[in-house]
């Protein structure tokens, strides 16, 4: 059956977030610490704020920050919502999009994030998305599923037809998969694998074949 969609995940598949991230605490350490220490630290306190309530981006971003911060000795504000326009696509990323949508995909991001925020992550993609799904649409965070439920409710399209790529065995794999898509995971660490995805990349280069072999 024919492959219609291709949905992504941002902030990781196409953002390089932890670069965002990490780039934006570093300056305000008492002393410089391992970046992929401070980014797992950072990605486990913001799940955390995450599965607490719903709040916006904007204010999960400020808070698992002043709580990072805090962690590490440093009392004040989060820069993190202030840096997130600044965040750059990995570098395969817009040649890899231009030619999935040359092939006749269509693309979608389902996103943990607010429409304002992810307005400035889009222009730097090189293409306008088909489709946009973020927390502020679904008042919820993946894993939760109601990213994936809006996707078909305004898609019309099923997992039978699409593809989801992500970069979180956590917040996309798991939960995409229980919901009967297939699944890549963009590797770009080397992880262990605690889940079964379709495939597994080491980024997006070469993604728009993979989606070709899937059909």
């Amino acid at each position: 059956m024919p492959i219609n969609w291709v949905t992504f995940d941002c902030y990781g598949t196409l953002i390089d977030w932890e670069g965002g991230i990490t780039d934006a605490l570093q300056p305000l350490l008492p002393e410089p610490i391992d970046r992929d220490a401070l980014a797992s630290r950072y990605i486990r306190t913001e799940a955390q704020v995450e599965a607490e309530a719903y709040r916006t981006y904007r204010d999960v971003l400020d808070e698992a920050g002043v709580r990072v911060l805090a962690a590490l000795g440093v009392d004040g504000p989060s820069p993190l919502p202030g840096s997130l326009p600044s965040w750059r696509p990995f570098a395969e990323v817009p040649a890899a999009l231009a030619e999935l949508r040359r092939r006749g995909r269509k693309i979608a991001i389902l996103s943990n994030v607010d429409r304002d925020l992810i307005a400035s992550s889009i222009a730097q993609l090189g293409i306008e998305p088909d489709l946009l799904i973020t927390a502020q649409d679904c008042g919820s965070y993946k894993p939760a599923s109601r990213h994936w439920r809006l996707f078909g409710e305004r898609s019309g399209a099923g997992p039978d037809r699409t593809v989801h790529v992500g970069a979180s065995q956590y917040h996309d794999m798991r939960p995409a998969a229980a919901l009967g898509y297939r699944t890549v995971f963009v590797d770009r660490h080397g992880e262990a694998l605690n889940t079964a995805p379709t495939r597994v990349i080491a980024d997006l280069a070469s993604l728009p074949d993979v989606i070709d072999e899937l059909e």
